[in-house]
């Protein structure tokens, strides 16, 4: 993944390294954040540990039963927390296999439910569901303040090619304050619902992060990366108020000679600042050149949030916005390891606005806002506030074994905008 310009960025020096020592190695199936805590889900809510927004934590999901987790909410904030389910390497999952993420008041009453998927091509990879507790003029449930619980369970364990192996959880809670006025309590009925032509122009090199916590940022352009099979790559696009994003993915022909067909050998997820699902598109796979684009999202509006429509209602703040790319492992049965090209042409229209008036500060801070550090950051490919030297790494571009010793050196360095990362 390194080139003669590449940075090298969180997440992919273990990989860089055994690569330059001459050693095959397979990728890293996810990155957790540096500073995540370690912790156990309960069996029982008794014993359910409390998390603290804005803090990031790393735990497991056996492979049958729930799990939870609490939190102490008050009565005015929206709460989300999103849940990372890693299997292990080599492990196998079913065709409706995946993760299921609800939240609940003290008193058992379903606040939200949200279940992530692996989808037909059947490979295992890092994947999210959120859970939700919101404040709303047109919901009367789970409005009180107290302890909310938050379960965690796999859909389809014991489903046919379904592994019982446990899986790791990355788990992050963000919390979003009270607007000062009550908004319109209905989702915008107009916007530009067109699909674009695919931005045009040259791709850039940007090297993808190998988790949310180490996505790599991006602007408008057009970029690419190398990607093996099984493989999974972190990206994050500032998107502000009142700014629409779209994106189109390739897949680029093979050099192997292989025939044979992958079905959604390419699959390309959009998450949302508190890393809730947006949407998706697949990718299948023949050998030759492939490509596929996001369905059409409105431009970024607090009042989307009372949409019917799942991923009009996601697209509820401004902040970073993730890419997340997975090769599929079966795309080396017909077509070798690789490495392929994977291309990301990514268009953010329209002008920034001014958002809602919150009353007090997200958990993270800024979590839900473009700051000019972002924008900066997403420019130059290196998250806001790291080094200097690491900027001159990714932008000037130097040698790949002097970009591997800076990279090495500057590991336990980069610092983020939101504490989590």
């Amino acid at each position: 993944m390194l080139g003669t310009t590449a940075a090298v960025v969180p997440g992919q020096a273990a990989l860089a390294a055994a690569g330059a020592s001459g050693t095959a190695v397979s990728p890293s199936p996810y990155a957790f954040a540096d500073d995540a805590r370690s912790i156990e889900g309960a069996r029982s809510t008794a014993d359910a540990v409390p998390l603290t927004p804005g803090t990031a934590y790393k735990s497991s999901l056996p492979s049958s039963g729930k799990v939870s987790y609490s939190l102490q909410l008050d009565a005015t904030s929206n709460a989300y927390v999103s849940v990372t389910a890693v299997p292990s390497p080599g492990s196998t999952v079913s065709v409706i296999d995946g993760l299921r993420v609800s939240v609940q008041d003290g008193d058992g009453t379903p606040c939200s439910s949200d279940t992530a998927n692996f989808g037909a091509a059947r490979s295992p990879h890092p994947i999210a569901a959120w859970g939700r507790r919101e404040i709303s003029p047109t919901k009367s449930l789970c409005r009180e303040a107290g302890t909310y619980y938050v379960f965690v369970e796999r859909v389809d364990p014991k489903g046919e090619g379904s592994s019982p192996d446990a899986w790791d959880l990355e788990l992050f809670a963000t919390t979003e304050p009270r607007t000062a006025k009550t908004g319109p309590t209905s989702a915008p009925e107009v916007w530009n619902s067109a699909s674009p032509q695919p931005l045009q122009g040259k791709a850039e090199r940007r090297p993808g992060g190998a988790g949310f916590a180490g996505a790599t940022p991006l602007d408008q352009g057009v970029w690419r990366d190398d990607i093996r099979p099984g493989q999974t790559l972190f990206y994050e696009v500032p998107v502000d108020w009142g700014q629409q994003l779209q994106v189109t993915a390739e897949l680029a022909s093979s050099a192997s000679g292989g025939t044979g067909y992958t079905t959604d050998a390419l699959d390309l997820d959009l998450y949302n600042p508190a890393r809730g699902r947006v949407t998706d598109v697949g990718v299948g796979y023949n050998g030759d050149q492939k490509s596929g684009s996001l369905p059409p999202l409105p431009p970024v509006d607090h009042a989307n949030r009372h949409s019917a429509i799942g991923q009009v209602g996601a697209m509820r703040f401004a902040g970073s916005y993730y890419l997340v790319a997975h090769l599929s492992e079966s795309v080396a049965d017909s077509f070798g390891d690789g490495p392929f090209d994977v291309i990301l042409r990514v268009r953010v229209s329209g002008a920034a606005q001014g958002g809602p008036d919150y009353v007090g500060e997200s958990q993270p801070q800024g979590v839900f806002e473009v700051s000019d550090q972002d924008r900066e950051a997403a420019a130059e490919g290196v998250a806001g506030g790291d080094d200097t030297t690491m900027r001159v790494v990714a932008v000037g571009g130097i040698g790949t074994g002097s970009a591997l010793l800076v990279g090495l050196g500057m590991w336990t360095v980069l610092a983020r905008r939101r504490s989590a990362g």
